[in-house]
């Protein structure tokens, strides 16, 4: 049963009064041909409001198990679970989610994908229409406001589907390896673009990736999941100054070091 009351200090966070998201004694199973099996097993993870938590692991190992019980997707889950203090749950104000594929809707326009993102809202429209043009800019569209979906190429589809998950001012952005279906260019492009976001928004994020490279170009801290459905493995502090440099010796301390806490090889994992 999921318990309201506030999770103890965790080892994989701080546990301090400005913890944003508490996950304590998490569990997750589905029936799978008719057989109970784990996917999460006693999960505990503190995340620092503002702070860019990537969670690395291997594909199979829970990783977007755990993105969609934080979004209030799937909420059939043992243990405990507070964003900003509260159980998630769906059309929680607090949190928005990109997902691997934009998921935009192919008659709409930029800004009218956009602009869905303020649909469960009363706004007026001068404010609607205000809040799109600043997301546009945001995300380095003016000029495609009227373009539609299949007049974008990948990575300007996935823009418009991070101005759509952040144009409701969230204060926590969800990403499911948004970027793992673009080319190594665009990806490191969309990589900068995020940083940017991150920059001119108020948000504590957190990227569901497998990419080594792509966790510690991006975040604060990376989390690395055990295969499933053990614990977590380990929780990485990336301490290095923005932006990042991938040819740096120091950033290619940090890439292996994550691999060696996945058990690969250096090449053998990316």
């Amino acid at each position: 049963m999921n318990s309201p009351a506030l999770a103890p200090k965790s080892p994989y966070g701080g546990g301090t009064p400005d913890s944003f998201v508490r996950l304590h004694g998490v569990s997750k199973r589905f029936q799978v041909a008719g057989h109970s099996r784990a996917i999460l097993a006693d999960l505990d993870l503190d995340i620092r409001r503002k702070e860019f938590i990537a969670i690395l692991g291997e594909s199979g190992c829970g990783k977007s198990t755990l993105l969609r019980l934080l979004c209030g997707l799937d909420s059939a889950y043992e243990g405990q679970i507070l964003v900003d203090g509260v159980a998630p749950r769906i059309g929680n104000d607090e949190a928005g989610i990109v997902f691997q594929d934009p998921r935009l809707f192919p008659w709409l326009t930029v800004e009218q994908n956009i602009a869905l993102g303020l649909a469960r809202f009363s706004l007026a429209r001068s404010e609607v229409q205000q809040r799109v043009s600043e997301h546009v800019a945001l995300v380095g569209l003016a000029g495609f406001e009227r373009a539609l979906p299949h007049q974008l190429s990948g990575g300007m589809a996935q823009r418009v589907a991070l101005a759509r998950a952040i144009v409701a001012r969230p204060a926590f952005l969800l990403l499911d390896e948004p970027f793992s279906a673009l080319d190594a260019l665009t990806r490191s492009q969309m990589h900068d673009q995020l940083l940017r976001i991150r920059a001119a928004a108020d948000l504590t994020m957190l990227l569901v990736t497998h990419d080594v490279e792509e966790a510690v170009y991006l975040a604060d801290r990376v989390v690395v999941m055990a295969p499933r459905p053990g614990p977590l493995r380990a929780a990485v502090d990336i301490d290095l100054a923005y932006p990042r440099n991938r040819a740096d010796t120091a950033f290619q301390h940090e890439r292996e070091r994550l691999h060696a806490l996945l058990g690969h090889g250096v090449n053998s994992f990316s």
